[in-house]
């Protein structure tokens, strides 16, 4: 999905459950400001890396 695709679903509220978990983690990370500004490749690897980590976590943890 493009830049501005992705950021009129997430303002509509229209985003799949895998995206809206993403979108979830980057603001409680304090991120989502940012990614919302400048889109996600503003982010470092680090930022990024941190971001899938807790989607894993959380994905395994609904899981059991």
């Amino acid at each position: 999905m493009n830049k501005e695709k992705e950021m009129e679903a997430y303002r509509n509220q229209e985003l799949t459950p895998r995206e809206r978990l993403k979108y979830e983690i980057a603001e409680e990370l304090g991120l989502l400001d940012r990614v919302l500004e400048s889109g996600w490749k503003s982010l470092s690897a680090k930022e990024t890396g941190r971001i899938g980590g807790m989607m894993t976590r959380r994905k395994k943890h609904t899981k059991q």
